[in-house]
């Protein structure tokens, strides 16, 4: 069987775990910017974005480990990333766990954009086409509101845990 339908496959798991990022990013930002205190419950939504990101990220890990069980040897590793380089970019979405890159949340916008930019393309071709594609614009669409809906649910996960810390904090002292 042709590989492309595979990778085709493996393509559109990674649009839907990483693709609504920026318009979530965008939607944050321009709120905390219109509000003057920029705080929410004591919490600074924006620093929160990266984390929400590596979440997202762990997600994916956990699903792509969920696809290769039992089997997790090397052999089968290699026959089941169809798209290396899009496989592994997904995949380092998990260095925004680390503290220190919550103060460059840009950074997490810009990894997320390479996947935006495949169904940006997607959606541009099939518009340039005949109305033969509606439903093909309709199913990119789909699968942006499912990324959406994914990232604002790992953001509400993460503001949530940090509100409990903050409060535990603020018990503690």
């Amino acid at each position: 069987m042709d590989n492309s339908f595979f990778a085709y496959i493996q393509q559109l798991e990674l649009l839907v775990f990483f693709s609504g990022y920026p318009l979530l990013y965008a939607t944050v930002m321009l709120l905390a910017g219109k509000t003057h205190s920029k705080t929410f419950f004591n919490l600074n939504l924006t620093s929160l974005l990266p984390f929400a990101y590596a979440l997202t990220g762990s997600l994916y890990l956990g699903f792509q480990l969920k696809n290769l069980y039992p089997d997790y040897s090397m052999e089968n590793i290699r026959g089941a990333i169809y798209q290396p380089i899009l496989f592994f970019w997904g995949l380092t979405s998990l260095i925004f766990w680390i503290p220190g890159l919550k103060n460059k949340r840009i950074l997490s916008l810009v990894h997320s954009l390479v996947f935006f930019f495949f169904l940006a393309k997607d959606l541009f071709l099939y518009a340039i086409q005949s109305n033969s594609y509606r439903h093909d614009i309709r199913n990119a669409m789909k699968i942006y509101t499912i990324s959406l809906l994914l990232n604002l649910g790992s953001l509400l996960i993460i503001f949530l845990i940090a509100l409990f810390l903050n409060k535990v904090k603020k018990q503690k002292s």
